[in-house]
């Protein structure tokens, strides 16, 4: 085995989440070290990923999010993670280690000049606390508003988290109950409907 063909190594393997119709496939390298992007359907795949573009290719995928090191899918209700768990593993890992793109172009980096105080100790939280344990399940979250008045917070749950029956547990058990400890301004905590 050449140096290049140890470079060029990838391992994957896979994670069960908390949601029974997702999977985790988590990768020895990195795959979007600074984002996350989540597809619902073929077409915006299509327009973001030719990673998420090619696993829509397959019958029994029916949502892709990829983050970090991993690829989260979820399968049709009728597929089963037996059958279909070596064929996913085999495709990212291939993929991968032929180097094809990940994104079909630069993806639009949010502007938080404007965020208040408050706002980016929410931001700061979410990164620092919640988004690790989330990631651990297959999915992320992040910040999308903060009332002022009202002291609600909404989030975005991606990936596993997104249709996961313990998801609002986790989110007013977990997230909220940690914001609102660490800022005495958060009363709430939603999901975005998405």
């Amino acid at each position: 085995m050449t140096m290049q063909t140890v470079q060029n190594l990838v391992t994957i393997y896979s994670e069960s989440t908390p949601n029974p119709e997702t999977m985790k496939f988590v990768s020895n390298r990195y795959i979007l070290p600074d984002t996350s992007l989540e597809y619902t359907d073929a077409a915006t795949a299509a327009a973001g990923s030719p990673l998420a573009a090619k696993l829509f290719e397959f019958p029994f995928v029916q949502g892709i999010f990829i983050a970090s090191n991993f690829v989260t899918v979820t399968k049709k209700a009728d597929d089963d993670w037996f059958e279909i768990t070596p064929i996913l593993k085999d495709f990212v890992k291939s993929y991968l280690e032929a180097g094809m793109p990940i994104l079909a172009e630069k993806q639009v980096v949010e502007d938080t000049s404007a965020d208040t105080e408050t706002i980016k100790r929410i931001r700061q939280i979410l990164t620092d606390y919640i988004q690790p344990a989330v990631e651990q399940d297959g999915g992320a979250i992040s910040y999308k508003h903060f009332d002022e008045k009202t002291g609600v917070v909404t989030v975005t749950l991606q990936g596993s988290c997104s249709g996961c029956p313990s998801s609002m547990i986790t989110l007013k058990a977990g997230i909220e109950n940690l914001l609102k400890r660490m800022l005495p301004e958060v009363t709430e905590v939603v999901a975005d409907a998405q």
